[in-house]
């Protein structure tokens, strides 16, 4: 499991680099997904399902994102697309396309599976930027 938190944080940081993030905010962007992973891996091992382990993930990435964000006076996107690279459905999505080019009948069952997780990871995306909005004080123009 350690190795694979810190796969994740190589990962991010290397797609930092490709998308050419600033290099101040690298090792935080690097630490979100890694952590963000981490807790997938945390829930996965408890038993819960796919769609749930990536929802608890990407809930704890949008808050982590947000915080730096206000911390760091970055935007937050500079913590969230990468910190949530980890936990996109990348494997869903290949077997996806997989069965729809081999016109096979497993076609249904990947597309829902990949909906479902993309759909929790939109959803606690939303939730959190609902929240942070919600508790914010408003600027004065």
């Amino acid at each position: 499991m350690l190795f694979k938190i810190i796969g994740a944080f190589i990962a991010v940081v290397a797609f930092c680099i490709m998308i050419e993030l600033p290099k101040k905010y690298m090792v935080q962007a690097g630490l979100t997904g890694m952590i963000g992973w981490g807790v997938y891996l945390l829930v996965d091992i408890i038993g819960h399902r796919v769609e749930i382990d990536a929802l608890i993930s990407a809930l704890c990435i949008a808050t982590m994102s947000h915080i730096l964000a206000r911390v760091l006076k970055a935007p937050v996107s500079n913590f969230l697309i990468p910190g949530i690279l980890p936990i996109v459905p990348g494997g869903s999505i290949y077997r996806c396309a997989y069965a729809f080019i081999n016109e096979s009948s497993y076609l249904s069952t990947y597309m829902n599976e990949t909906l479902k997780i993309a759909g929790s990871i939109a959803l606690a995306i939303f939730f959190v930027d609902s929240v942070f909005k919600l508790h914010l004080p408003k600027r004065k123009n």
